[in-house]
């Protein structure tokens, strides 16, 4: 099948370069021809992405919406699979086409103007739909610049809804858990229409569990944004008891203040910023530690970072936060502290440094389950599936779709 891919990068950032990523390279292992419409360079791990999208084409500001209109004609596609891409003449000219398009919802930017789904200042959880109430009192016309110059940008409330009016027009959307799903629905899309794939990681190139050892080492796997927490994490970590390291593996534009208040925490001779490390290395860093953190503040649309830890054997210390529940049962495969809760985010970690068999059998459980129920053989089977129905026009959503949105 001739698969294209389109997404505002090329090159790895975050959780959905990751996710599109080795799903391509898992995709391209059986047989299927990938191409890719894609925006500007995130300067990361760039050669990976060469290598599994053969056909490759630039959609920048220079060529305009011809690149894509020349790259439907050129690849020639059964599928268009459509990932995070919000310029609205290339949606509406996706919209327009008569192949089918599925659309990934990798997070909050379709249906929230501030694209992260909590009030910048309080970071309280917003559960409104996409309505006026954005504009006023929300006052989310008004954003962070993303490029550099002024730091504010305008963000129109009738262009964003002419956003989800587009992708209301797509055969498909997938999302990575319940909490998307109800999300979807809340902003008027049609049952039937959405289905529910976890963005399982790749599959674990080590089978030992983690040491455990008196090191007590502390990973974090994520981006240093504001949404993913790691302030509240080095917050949480200064009320600790135990003795323990700290990695950081990532980067981010909160990286430069995170690092100024380790120092102000007094965490520096604990912690170390490693900067960003590419996925294949990541599980490599879970060897010789206890547990994984996971400090998302942002309601997570899924997580997959955690299950990863958690696939490796490690017991997870996340905060309740959007889908995060979904895949890390409380005081089974880790622990859930309260949204922002910096004490008791620190003493589940404690008790997890305190307890070493404690932590291992939680460590093991996590690991069966995620086995159990997030398998990647089955999440690529899956979406060869959905793939299969589009290309052929068939409408109906498989027995298990349509059994979960009755």
């Amino acid at each position: 099948m001739r698969l294209l891919f389109v997404h505002e990068r090329i090159g790895a950032l975050g959780g959905a370069e990751v996710n599109i990523l080795v799903t391509a390279q898992a995709l391209l292992r059986r047989g299927h021809t990938l191409g890719l419409a894609h925006g500007g360079s995130a300067a990361c791990n760039e050669l990976e992405w060469r290598e599994a999208f053969p056909y490759r084409i630039a959609l920048d500001e220079s060529v305009g919406t011809g690149g894509m209109i020349l790259a439907l004609a050129q690849f020639k596609p059964d599928v268009v699979y459509l990932h995070k891409f919000s310029d609205p003449d290339v949606l509406n000219i996706l919209a327009g086409c008569s192949i089918p398009v599925i659309r990934v919802v990798h997070d909050h930017d379709l249906y929230c103007m501030r694209s992260y789904k909590y009030h910048y200042l309080s970071r309280r959880i917003c559960k409104r739909a996409a309505s006026l109430y954005c504009v006023f009192p929300c006052g989310a016309s008004v954003a962070r610049g993303r490029k550099g110059g002024f730091p504010l940008r305008w963000v129109s409330y009738f262009a964003k809804r002419r956003e989800i009016a587009a992708n209301k027009r797509f055969h498909r959307m997938v999302v990575a858990s319940d909490y998307m799903r109800d999300e979807l629905l809340h902003n008027g899309f049609a049952p039937g229409k959405i289905e529910i794939h976890a963005p399982v990681p790749r599959p674990i190139e080590f089978v030992e569990a983690p040491s455990f050892s008196r090191r007590n080492l502390i990973v974090y796997s994520g981006q240093i944004i504001r949404g993913k927490g790691v302030d509240v994490l080095l917050e949480s970590l200064a009320k600790v008891k135990s003795p323990f390291e700290c990695i950081i593996l990532g980067d981010g534009n909160q990286r430069a203040d995170c690092e100024r208040l380790c120092t102000r925490l007094g965490l520096d001779d604990r912690l170390q910023f490693t900067g960003f490390v590419p996925q294949a290395k990541v599980a490599e860093y879970y060897r010789d530690a206890s547990l994984a953190v996971m400090s998302s503040v942002w309601p997570e649309p899924f997580g997959a970072a955690g299950l990863e830890a958690m696939r490796c054997g490690l017991p997870v210390v996340a905060f309740d936060a959007g889908a995060i529940r979904e895949w890390l049962a409380d005081g089974v495969s880790g622990f859930l502290a309260p949204w922002m809760d910096r004490n008791a985010f620190a003493a589940r970690i404690d008790t997890l440094l305190q307890d070493k068999a404690l932590a291992r059998r939680l460590g093991e459980r996590g690991r069966e389950l995620a086995a159990e129920r997030f398998s990647f053989d089955a999440y690529i089977n899956g979406l060869e599936g959905l793939f299969a129905r589009a290309a052929a026009r068939d409408e109906a959503a498989p027995a298990e779709v349509a059994a979960a949105i009755s």
